[in-house]
Parts: structure tokens; C-alpha cells; sequence
């Protein structure tokens, strides 16, 4: 199949669906199909792609200066003609962009099916964020881009129960993120991150954080909880791992100042590659206290590494985590983290058996070629075949 691919950006800084429709696209390439990316830059495109063209997906870059309305230059909308002209589908990842309405409306004026994936911007918590803008986009052209897909893309039930309000129209299908499990087939083991940072010299389990800095991931309430944890005798150490929002980040050092954390809590910055895998390895426990995830990439790949989670039912997947990955879910508040971690980091041979049982289960459940065959299914179902 000719599948065509629309994101905003391929930059790893916004987020999971940069990473979701990277690893999508080249394991649909290695399985034959043609795959197109239409995007305003292609910033963290894998090099192969350019070294490689033939056997990877292409992208089709308009630009950073793309046009921030519904107006765009005739150039860049050719681009754009040109893309969908020959594709079997089209998959718009994400709504609140003047891409993602240009390429629907496109496709549906070239009378080219197209699917779209929500990535969790239809959810409650997301709908309540700037609630009267995104409720006059959806008024004036978001509804008949969403009601007129081939279908809806969801990675959760609990997605999928929440946005379908939004889009009655149309059928909504359930499918996992595609996750690329290879740094996860054979890992570097713990000491580079144990030789990297120090943390982990002080016998003290160590907590891991890691994502983008954003407000609505709760990284605030995780500080507090480790306040808590040494008030009642049971220090913690807390690594917090990603890059972001420069105002938040500034607001948690400030807490951490406040709190007299200094020695308990450390900022590592982005961190990829083998220290990640590293890092989750050596970690006692993964912790993402967020306000809202439609799937959150980092929970399972800290499960890929063999380390247990603790997180929200803010993440749309968290029934399927906590009863077929041994997660365990909390509140997002700072007393209930607190008293999660202590449960589970008090016995470590308990919570090391708890991280490989989420391991096996993301290598038989989660396996990406199983999931790449529901994709597959997915668009040749669009596509009316």
C-alpha cells in the first residue's frame, strides 16, 4: 500500500506521536509498503531514511514557515497535492493544527480516504484545556474533518470512551502504539547509569522520572511525595529526566529549593540512546504521576527494561497496565505516590519480580509485529480493500 503520513514535526521535543509515527512508518517500510511523511520539518528523522532512501519511508518537508492559518503558499500546498495523489490512505496524526484540516480537506476533495489519530487530544482533561477555542474549531471545520474519516484512530478503550462524543459519525478503532522493542532485546545492564550518576551510590531506591517537563505530567506532586517519604524516616532519591517547558522546570527547581530537597532530587536533562535503557534499568522504580496520557511511550518502555511503574488513571491505558503489567495506580495526589512507593520499594525482590512480569508481558502482548499486522488490517479496511 501507498500509505501518506501528516504530523506537524518529526521533533523528538513534542512529544510521544513523534516517536509513535516514526516507529509506525519504518516498520511499514520494511514490510514493503510505500510510506510518506508530510510534515514542516523532518528535524529527528532517522538518518537511514535520508542514507537509505529506497527501502525507507521519505518525507515530504514544507517547511518551519508553513503558514500559522488556513492560508498557505501555492507551493506548499502542491506539496501537499502531490503526496496525497497517489496514496491508498492518508493518516492525519492529531487535530488542532492547520496541517492536519488542510491535509484532511485535501484528501477528501481528491477523494482520497483518510484515517486520523486522536493522540489523546480529544480527552476530558484535554478538552478542558482552552475548552471554548478548541469547541469553536470543532464548530467551524474540526467536526466535518473528524465525521468524515474513514475511521478514528484510538491507542486506548478508555481514549475511545471518552472522545467518541466528539465524532459520531465515524467507526472508532482500538490500536496500540507500535513500540520498537531492539533497545530492548538485548540492554546495556545498569552501570552506565549507575557510573554516570551518583544517586545511586547512597543505597537509598531510586525513583525515576522520565519525560517531557510539562505541566500536566504532575512532576510537582512526585516532589512532594519524596518530602513525605523522608519526614517519616524512608528516604527517597529522585532522578527527573526529559527537557520542556523552561517557566515549569523553573517552578520545580524553585519547590525543590523550598522543600530542602537539594540532595534527594537531581534534573539530568534529556537522556537517550543507551543511558535511557540504562537509566530504566537501574532505576528501583518508574514513577508518572500525569494529569493525562492517551498512551505514555515511557511507562512501557520502562516495562520493556524490566522495571515496574507507577502512575495515574490519567493514562487512558492504565486498566490494561495495572491488571496484565502489575502497574500500580494511585491518585495524582502527593499522600497517595507517597504511600504507593513505600509499598512497593520496602520489598525489592518483590518489586524486581513485578518489573520481568511486565516485561514478558509487553514482549508477548506488545510486540510490534503484532501490532504492525492491526495497522495493516486498519488501512486496508480505510482504504475500502
Amino acid at each position: 500500500m501507498n500509505i501518506v503520513h501528516s504530523i506537524r514535526n518529526l521533533n523528538f521535543s513534542s512529544g510521544g506521536p513523534v516517536r509513535a509515527i516514526i516507529d509506525l512508518s519504518t516498520k511499514l517500510a520494511q514490510r514493503g509498503h510505500r510510506v510518506s511523511i508530510i510534515t514542516q520539518e523532518d528535524t529527528d528523522a532517522p538518518s537511514a531514511w535520508r542514507s537509505n532512501p529506497q527501502n525507507n519511508p521519505c518525507t515530504i518537508e514544507l517547511g518551519k514557515e508553513y503558514a500559522t492559518g488556513m492560508y498557505a503558499p501555492a507551493a506548499q500546498k502542491k506539496l501537499i497535492a502531490d503526496g496525497i495523489a497517489q496514496a491508498d490512505v492518508v493518516h492525519a496524526h492529531g487535530l488542532w493544527t492547520p496541517l492536519a484540516r488542510r491535509v484532511t480537506r485535501m484528501s477528501r476533495q481528491a477523494g482520497v480516504p483518510y484515517v486520523i489519530s486522536l493522540r489523546g487530544m480529544l480527552d476530558d482533561w484535554c478538552m478542558d484545556q482552552r475548552r471554548a477555542k478548541k469547541l469553536f474549531y470543532l464548530k467551524t471545520g474540526g467536526s466535518k474533518m473528524l465525521n468524515s474519516a474513514a475511521l478514528i484512530h484510538s491507542t486506548a478503550e478508555g481514549e475511545l470512551a471518552q472522545s467518541k462524543k466528539w465524532f459520531p459519525g465515524t467507526q472508532g478503532i482500538v490500536i496500540p502504539n507500535l513500540l520498537n522493542l531492539d533497545p530492548y532485546e538485548k540492554m546495556p545492564g545498569e552501570k552506565i547509569a549507575r557510573e554516570k550518576f551518583p544517586m545511586f551510590d547512597t543505597g537509598d531506591p531510586v525513583l525515576l522520572y522520565l519525560s517531557r517537563l510539562h505541566y500536566k505530567k504532575g512532576v510537582e506532586h512526585l516532589i512532594r511525595a519524596v518530602k513525605i517519604l523522608r519526614d517519616q524516616g524512608n528516604p527517597h532519591r529522585l532522578l527527573i529526566a526529559g527537557d520542556g517547558d523552561k517557566s515549569y522546570e523553573a517552578s520545580l527547581k524553585a519547590l525543590i529549593k523550598e522543600l530542602g530537597l537539594e540532595d534527594e532530587v537531581a534534573f539530568l536533562g534529556l537522556v537517550v540512546g543507551d543511558e535511557k535503557v540504562s537509566l530504566y534499568q537501574a532505576a528501583d522504580l518508574f514513577v508518572l504521576p500525569t494529569s493525562q496520557e492517551n498512551f505514555g511511550f515511557v511507562l512501557y518502555e520502562s516495562l520493556a527494561a524490566g522495571t515496574t511503574i507507577v502512575t495515574t488513571k490519567g493514562v487512558d491505558t492504565w486498566p490494561e497496565l495495572q491488571d496484565q503489567a502489575q502497574a500500580s495506580i494511585c491518585e495524582q495526589k502527593d499522600r497517595s505516590i507517597a504511600d504507593t512507593i513505600a509499598g512497593l520499594t520496602s520489598d525489592k525482590e518483590a518489586l524486581k519480580a513485578r518489573g520481568q512480569a511486565g516485561r514478558a508481558w509487553i514482549f508477548d502482548q506488545m510486540h510490534p509485529d503484532k501490532i504492525i499486522k492491526e495497522f495493516e488490517q486498519f488501512y486496508i479496511r480505510a482504504s475500502g480493500g
